[in-house]
């Protein structure tokens, strides 16, 4: 039977990997491509594996994790026959072909009983994740465990980074989106997820260090330079939390409570959202309309016109005034915490300028902690004095009102910190101390009487 391809067209089987690039040669100078030509053996098993129909596929990688999980290094047809005792003899054994062909079983003649390949050992560890339930956030973890597994047993590789970075960087893209558009379960949902993966990267930050001082020992540029960079992207995510807190705000801001029942637009939206059809609400509504059924007209319009005319005793009582409205009970909104990081610079600031400091040093006040918390500290510098951030209310308005200025210099150097090597020298100048009178000079002095 011959393949074809999404588009209809039948695929060659003889075809060459090379014919498919215009000038008729691979990339041998690309590092991945010489990894998956070293890695043939491995991408033939799991072709061998999943090609066919859905069904059989899904048989193939059934028995094939079934067999790995056997506790015996030698595997009889007996016991096979035990252990897959529901699956149809011929079903069993074409499987068991195709493993065979694969490589990924081995048949001793002589002893009758097959053994495992160390290709399929390889192979089971790449479908490890198929065996597990799934769960939100499981590919950032898994790329973190990877990462932190690879370190400890000195099998680190850049690929492994790289995933890792361009997960962080996927993430960052949602959680943008998700603050872009304004919508208030959106938001409480990526912020549920943002939690998660600040958790599992935190976690994770203990290997990160580890990796940049094994790498700066054994002078591997490119490890330590993809190391820094998921530090960058680590401490991106959590300058994040300052935008949730502020869209959230926003959200809330925008909440109307109808009346004083106390419930409010999320709430009906929530409720709306949980009804499967919402067109069964009208069912019923308009079909029929109200129409009176008279059958003695003349005599109810006579009795009316009397019940009309009568003089009814008046019963004593007055009429009821409305109730009072009440108060909607007070709630309370969680939002995230800002990282302390800001208020400990906004109190540094503060008691320099108690202590009548003018300038002071850029250093300490970014270094200390980490790696990410000082990268993130850097990125609050350009804070001060910002005048669109000045109005709001707030740490980060706070923040911008702050009498300090700073000035990167185009100079660098060499830092005695134990997480940074090497960074821009700079000063923070007080704003206060530029705005001060100056004091008259001796000569300028009033010549007394």
């Amino acid at each position: 039977m011959q393949d074809v391809s999404s588009n209809g067209a039948p695929e060659d089987e003889g075809q060459r990997f090379e014919d498919y690039f215009r000038e008729g040669s691979a990339p041998t100078e690309a590092l991945l491509w010489w990894q998956l030509e070293r890695n043939e053996a491995q991408l033939n098993a799991l072709r061998a594996l999943f090609h066919g129909p859905a069904a059989l596929v899904r048989l193939r990688v059934w028995v094939f994790l079934e067999l790995m999980a056997l506790p015996e290094s030698r595997l009889a047809r007996e016991t096979l026959n035990q252990h897959f005792h529901l699956l149809r003899d011929e079903a069993l054994d074409l499987v068991l072909k195709r493993l065979r062909e694969a490589e990924l079983l081995a048949w001793d003649g002589t002893n009758l009983h097959y053994t495992v390949t160390p290709l399929a050992q390889t192979v089971v560890g790449l479908l490890a994740p198929l065996a597990r339930a799934p769960e939100t956030d499981g590919d950032l973890a898994t790329l973190l465990a990877g990462v932190a597994g690879a370190h400890q047993l000195g099998t680190l590789d850049p690929a492994q980074l790289q995933h890792l970075q361009a997960q962080l960087s996927r993430l960052y893209d949602e959680f943008a989106d998700a603050i872009a558009s304004g919508s208030e379960f959106h938001l409480r949902r990526a912020r549920q997820r943002f939690e998660r993966a600040l958790k599992l990267v935190d976690k994770a930050g203990d290997a990160l260090r580890a990796i940049i001082e094994q790498a700066q020992a054994d002078g591997n540029a490119r490890l330590e330079r993809l190391a820094r960079e998921l530090g960058l992207a680590q401490a991106r995510l959590l300058a994040m939390a300052s935008q949730f807190n502020r869209a959230l705000q926003q959200a809330d801001r925008q909440r109307v409570t109808l009346g004083s029942t106390g419930i409010t637009t999320t709430d009906v939206r929530r409720w709306l959202q949980g009804v499967h059809f919402l067109e069964n609400l009208a069912l019923g509504a308009l079909s029929r309309p109200v129409q009176p059924v008279l059958v003695s007209q003349h005599e109810l319009l006579d009795m009316a016109e009397g019940e009309f005319e009568r003089d009814r005793p008046q019963d004593g009582k007055l009429p009821e005034a409305l109730p009072e409205g009440q108060q909607a009970p007070e709630g309370q909104l969680a939002v995230l915490s800002l990282p302390p990081e800001m208020g400990l610079m906004q109190e540094l600031l503060q008691r320099w300028s108690a202590e009548g400091h003018i300038e002071q040093n850029l250093a300490p006040a970014v270094l200390g902690g980490s790696y990410a918390r000082a990268a993130y500290r850097a990125q609050l510098l350009p804070l001060l004095g910002d005048p669109q951030a000045q109005h709001l209310a707030g740490a980060t308005g706070d923040m911008a009102r702050q009498p300090w200025r700073v000035h990167w210099s185009p100079e660098q150097g060499e830092i005695d910190d134990e997480y940074v090597d090497w960074m821009s020298h700079g000063l923070l100048r007080s704003t206060e101390a530029a705005a001060a009178p100056a004091a008259p000079e001796q000569d300028d002095l009033p010549a007394s009487a």
